[in-house]
């Protein structure tokens, strides 16, 4: 899992970048291991080549909703993942209103709240 905070007036097209960098290695079984995920699901909010050529090069599948077309692209079925953990970090407070003015200070409370959700779905299997 990754996080990344930002303005809320930033588009989303210049943020896949920077949060697919921050993804961490993937861990897993013991011998040689993945370096990185297979797939990066998003909306038509990420859409455009140049995300999708910089997702391929890092050496995953770009799995991007293509803007101006009809509804019912099946991404839903993957994208209920996203806003399920979204709704998670909206159950704090702090983090669905702003209150600090330091950036820091709130990014302290993101990965705080991102460890009790992660702490969750280890002790719940049917997270």
């Amino acid at each position: 899992m990754a996080v990344r905070l930002d303005a809320a007036n930033r588009p989303d097209v210049e943020q896949l970048v920077p949060l697919v960098d921050a993804v961490p290695p993937v861990r897993g079984k013991a011998g040689r291991p993945r370096r990185r995920f297979g797939q990066v699901q998003g909306d038509r909010g990420f859409d455009s080549e140049a995300n999708r050529q910089a997702v391929r090069d890092r050496g995953g599948e770009p799995v991007i909703g293509k803007r101006r077309t009809p509804h019912g692209s099946g991404l839903g079925k993957y994208r209920w993942v996203v806003e399920r953990a979204e709704a998670w970090l909206h159950k704090y407070r702090r983090l669905k209103l702003r209150y600090e003015v330091r950036d820091d200070i709130h990014e302290a409370f993101l990965a705080l709240a991102c460890a009790l959700i992660c702490l969750n779905c280890l002790q719940d299997p049917f997270c």
